[in-house]
């Protein structure tokens, strides 16, 4: 673990189980590790900035156009777990990239050197990745600049919310190398028309910006040069509101989306709403409304 010590906000590398925060009794167990701002640091894969609210994690690996190699995966997850365990103070995670490709999927080079109890490795880390955005309660926005392509692509799916630059594009093009898209079309599938989602499989051809945002996949687009400014202005909106509320609604919606039959979902999301009047919170907001005050989250 590498610390970068500031005032008004904390920065540290991933793949660490604990981070001192402004205001919080830091852990010795589990700073061992970590280093002043002053001591060398070396390259890590994935950073990780807190401030206001808003923890930003950035892959950190752009001449190999940010692949989700083994490691990069493991580090992607350990920065996400700290985030979700440790971090109460976080309404909302940023996801960005360094480089022009916000990420170019799966490493084949490592695919190409590892055996089939390898891939079954691989492949498993990678789901558990992904359903790990799901599960921590902070929403999740990814900050898409330049390419995602298969695995890439897939990530940024699995994102709760999607801003991306006007001049990027979304790709599955597995086929051109004999390797079918299948886990990468798992959450673009929940995003997109099934129709244009085999288009994108069948054809390896992108998906623009613009019409994945035309078609829902994308929450919000701007120029490359405003894009940083667009995610945090969303990031803002949703660090109003109760933290804990935000997480419980969060994990409720995956739980009834998911339910084909719609007597079940209704059924989760009425327990859900009865568990979420229980809440201080709410019984706060409720009182506040009713008094025509505004709420103090």
């Amino acid at each position: 673990m590498a610390l970068r010590c500031c005032k008004s906000f904390v920065r540290f590398t991933s793949g660490l189980t604990g981070v001192s925060l402004p205001g919080l009794r830091p852990n010795p167990t589990r700073l061992t590790q970590g280093r002043c701002c002053h001591a060398h640091q070396p390259l890590t894969l994935c950073n990780v900035e807190q401030e206001t609210g808003i923890a930003t994690v950035t892959l950190n690996n752009p001449k190999k156009r940010n692949a989700l190699s083994s490691e990069l995966m493991t580090s992607l997850h350990g920065s996400l777990q700290s985030i979700g365990e440790q971090w109460p103070q976080v309404k909302v995670v940023i996801l960005k990239a360094l480089g022009p490709v916000f990420s170019s999927g799966h490493d084949l080079k490592e695919l190409a050197r590892i055996d089939q109890e390898g891939h079954v490795k691989v492949f498993e880390q990678c789901s558990q990745l992904m359903v790990s955005i799901q599960n921590i309660k902070q929403p999740v926005i990814a900050q898409v600049a330049g390419l995602a392509t298969a695995a890439g692509a897939q990530l940024a799916a699995s994102c709760d919310l999607i801003v991306s630059s006007t001049d990027s594009a979304f790709e599955t093009p597995g086929v051109k190398v004999g390797l079918f898209c299948s886990t990468p079309s798992v959450p673009i599938s929940r995003g997109l028309p099934h129709k244009v989602v085999m288009e994108m499989l069948l054809t390896a051809e992108p998906l623009t910006a613009e019409r994945a945002y035309s078609l829902g996949f994308v929450n919000k687009i701007a120029p490359r040069g405003e894009l940083d400014e667009a995610t945090r202005e969303l990031a803002l909106k949703v660090t109003r509101f109760s933290s804990v509320v935000i997480g419980l609604g969060k994990r409720g919606f995956y739980e009834h989306s998911c339910q084909q039959d719609i007597r079940k979902a209704y059924g989760l999301a009425g327990d859900l709403m009865v568990e979420n009047l229980q809440l201080k919170e709410c019984q706060h907001g409720i009182d506040s409304f009713i008094s025509k005050k505004p709420p103090k989250w």
